[in-house]
């Protein structure tokens, strides 16, 4: 099957589901994944120890996305600000770009990838669930890697980044009008990769030279 170029486009809030989703697709079939929210965190994480936003997306490299501090909440909340900079947004772009036309197939998942990023993706979907679900997600994530944080707080943050990302006026979060929506507020995330698996193949089936 040539997959060449083959693109799949994730968007969504904090704590949706979208990185699960979008690592277990990718898994399946053997496609390269990329979360850009790390790109964010990693230039957030260099303008917190004194760097420009701007200079740090210029220099940013493969391995700035490694570090484990990346998770941290300070992180989450700088990077939502500076993904707001419409300087930085543009010095991620090509990396972005670049990454989702590598030969054998991309998963990228954001906040603008259908709409901004990879209009053209062959698959775009838009994961979604309500505050409150996401919150309890982004609690137990975060609790469970001993860091302290209450449940208020956490939900919070939800409301702040989901504010700041949908009400920048660079690339706001907001569904590309033709990405299938899945709302992952009362599912299985086994279930929603599921769903997203079957969507994804169905689109490859339909591609021509999809070999024996």
């Amino acid at each position: 099957m040539t997959t060449n170029g083959f693109t799949v486009a994730i968007d969504g809030p904090a704590a949706s589901g979208k990185g699960t989703i979008s690592k277990a697709v990718a898994a399946h079939f053997g496609f390269a994944h990329l979360d850009t929210g790390l790109l964010y965190r990693a230039v957030a994480g260099k303008t917190l120890q004194g760097q420009s936003p701007a200079e740090a997306a210029r220099a940013l490299v493969p391995g700035d996305l490694e570090h484990d501090d990346l998770r941290r909440p300070s992180v989450a909340q700088e990077a939502s600000r500076v993904a707001a900079i419409p300087e930085v947004r543009a010095a991620l772009v090509d990396f972005q770009r670049s990454f989702a036309a590598r030969a054998g197939g991309a998963v990228l998942d954001g906040r603008d990838i259908g709409t901004v990023i990879c209009p053209q993706a062959q698959v775009k979907l838009f994961v979604t669930a309500d505050a409150e679900v996401r919150a309890e997600r982004r609690y137990a994530e975060l609790s469970g890697k001993g860091m302290d944080v209450t449940p208020e707080e956490v939900l919070k943050d939800v409301l702040a980044r989901d504010a700041r990302d949908m009400g920048r006026a660079d690339a706001p979060l907001k569904p590309a009008e033709d990405a299938v929506r899945i709302d992952t507020s009362n599912m299985a995330i086994a279930d929603a990769v599921a769903e997203v698996t079957a969507l994804i193949q169905g689109v490859l089936d339909q591609m021509p030279d999809k070999g024996a």
